[in-house]
């Protein structure tokens, strides 16, 4: 159609100038050269100059061959001309795209989550963009050349192999072009995304130790405010040492922990123990020779945290126990009361421990010392107070044996001297006058009688705590009512202190509650004497108020180790209760 055209073209021009324009032809050859390529605008160039030719003859021109070889020329000359314009236009294109493909790859690869994943999608652009039935971008080394159908191109950063692009192995020359020069820009791709990756992988693993240590940390608060919460309670050491173990192997997420105290320069007791796993270890009371180099020696040695990291290196029969246990490393830190260095306290586990753990179990330790020092403050100040109630019990019992055996004694005796002398007396003025002074004798003797009772009951050394209670509600003023079991003879100590609060519980419920009626019962349940003394009274009465008398009958029984509770709201009455250890009770009594 288009060479139609032009001879179209060429005839008009013809019968309007008169002479041929052959040379239109040539932009037939250039459009097709530009538009189609190099063989079909030969073809266009033979057949335009076939129809040149044809245009001449008909002219009867003179130079036909020298016409025509300058019209193939020329043909040729603008189909290569044209040709190259359109391969450079399309390899402009073409490198637009690999541009673009890169930057969508470098989106693709150095933005992905999972880098396999990217890989893929990327390869599968690749082919889409440079025209290949396939191509693939993967990690590492592929076995083999890639298989009969594909070929594999190693990938590197610098002399490091870190990838492999697998692409089919019958491409043409051009496609094998395209793909070597998307090679250097894949590889400088994937080393920057193998590497964000790592760093990635780096990150999240020092956010995930970050994590580790924090909970770690919070673990250990945990276990440290758990123990110090149970030593600020007032446990016992008992009560204190096995969970300070179990705390300890837990805050630190040790293997094994174990609490020893010193008993010699050369002796240790194991006083808690603590090992989840249940592999073989000291028992609670194993009684150990301190000696080589192992934590427990080392502590007893320097008063000091300690540490082993490899028990196979240590010398000593504790060390080598431990190693039979399938421990490796200890660390240890020193239990220290007053100055004196009176356990260790020590965790093992099968491999190394990190550095900084000698303070984490010294945090412990200190517990453990605080909870010992309390424990013995508290025993101390028990047995103090103890030993002043007994005293005063002491001076009690003399001021009434003194008063019984001196002063009384002696009203007696003037009493019955004055009786006599009032026999004798014939002057009935004079009789009437020793008949009062006996009986003000009498008045008096009664009194100092009551003054001794108070002092010191006589019937509750005589007959014990159940006869003096009953004693006790005979005298009261408002109806008592007693359940009293059998009650055996108690230490000394417990007895007087039970008579007092009863005694004193009575006096104020006749005194002040108003009431018409007192429950007093008495109880022995678990080693410990239980008392309670309840009216139906006003109630509003308060344990701390002044001139209640319960405040120095709560220290005296505590300091026995019991413990003494008012319940008194308004209207309802007062119920008074106490409780007495036995055995604790029978120490301080002796």
């Amino acid at each position: 159609m288009l060479l139609g055209i032009e001879t179209v073209v060429v005839i008009a021009l013809q019968r309007v100038v008169g002479d041929s324009f052959g040379a239109v032809f040539l932009l037939g050859v250039l459009v097709v050269s530009a538009g189609w390529g190099f063989l079909l605008a030969l073809g266009m160039s033979v057949v335009s100059a076939v129809v040149y030719v044809l245009f001449h003859i008909e002219d009867g021109s003179d130079g036909l061959a020298p016409a025509l070889f300058v019209f193939l020329v020329l043909a040729l000359l603008v189909n290569l001309l044209a040709g190259q314009a359109r391969l450079r236009a399309e390899e402009a294109e073409q490198r637009r795209r690999e541009a673009d493909l890169s930057a969508e790859l470098a989106r693709v690869m150095l933005r992905a989550d999972a880098l396999p994943t990217a890989l893929e999608a990327a390869g599968q652009r690749m082919a889409e963009v440079l025209g290949l039935p396939f191509a693939r971008i993967t990690l590492g080394t592929v076995d083999g050349a890639g298989g009969p159908a594909r070929q594999a191109i190693p990938l590197a950063d610098g002399g490091l192999r870190i990838g492999t692009l697998l692409v089919p192995a019958d491409l043409d020359r051009a496609a094998r072009r395209r793909v070597r020069r998307m090679v250097p820009g894949v590889e400088a791709l994937l080393a920057a995304a193998r590497a964000g990756e790592d760093e990635m992988r780096e990150a999240r693993r020092d956010i995930e130790a970050g994590h580790a240590r924090v909970a770690a940390l919070a673990d250990q608060q945990t276990a440290l405010r758990h123990v110090a919460t149970l030593v600020a309670g007032g446990a016992a050491p008992a009560q204190v040492y096995p969970e300070v173990v179990r705390q300890l192997g837990f805050g630190l997420r040790a293997e094994h922990a174990t609490l020893v105290g010193y008993t010699g320069p050369e002796r240790c007791v194991v006083l808690a123990t603590c090992d989840p796993s249940g592999r073989a270890h000291f028992g609670p009371g194993a009684d150990l020779v301190v000696d080589g180099d192992s934590v427990v020696a080392q502590v007893l040695r320097t008063g000091r945290p300690a540490r082993v990291d490899d028990y196979a290196l240590a010398a000593g029969e504790i060390a080598s126990h431990l190693l039979s246990f399938g421990l490796r490393s200890g660390v240890g830190a020193p239990v220290v009361v007053d100055g004196t260095v009176r356990g260790a306290l020590i965790i093992g586990a099968v491999g190394p421990m990190p550095a900084g753990t000698e303070e984490q179990v010294a945090d412990f330790a200190d517990l453990v010392a605080t909870a010992i020092g309390n424990a013995e403050t508290r025993a101390e100040l028990t047995a103090s107070r103890a030993r002043i109630v007994a005293a005063a019990d002491h001076a009690r019992r003399g001021f009434e044996r003194d008063l019984h055996d001196g002063a009384q004694q002696r009203l007696v005796a003037l009493g019955l001297e004055l009786r006599a002398v009032e026999a004798a007396v014939t002057d009935p003025e004079l009789r009437e006058m020793l008949h009062t002074a006996v009986d003000g004798l009498g008045d008096l003797h009664s009194d100092l009688q009551e003054l001794s009772r108070g002092l010191h009951p006589a019937v509750l050394s005589r007959g014990g705590l159940a006869p003096a209670v009953r004693t006790l509600a005979r005298r009261s003023t408002v109806a008592v009512v007693l359940d009293l079991p059998d009650v055996p003879r108690l230490p000394e100590s417990i007895e007087v202190a039970a008579y007092y609060v009863i005694a004193e519980s009575l006096t104020n419920a006749a005194k002040h509650a108003a009431a018409t009626e007192i429950e007093v019962g008495l109880r022995i349940e678990d080693e410990v004497l239980r008392i309670r003394i309840a009216d139906d009274g006003v109630g509003g009465a308060r344990a701390g108020s002044e001139g209640s008398g319960l405040i120095g009958l709560k220290d005296r029984v505590e300091a026995l180790s019991g413990g003494l509770q008012v319940e008194s709201p308004p209207e309802r009455g007062t119920t008074v209760t106490a409780r007495i250890p036995l055995q604790r009770g029978a120490d301080t009594g002796r």
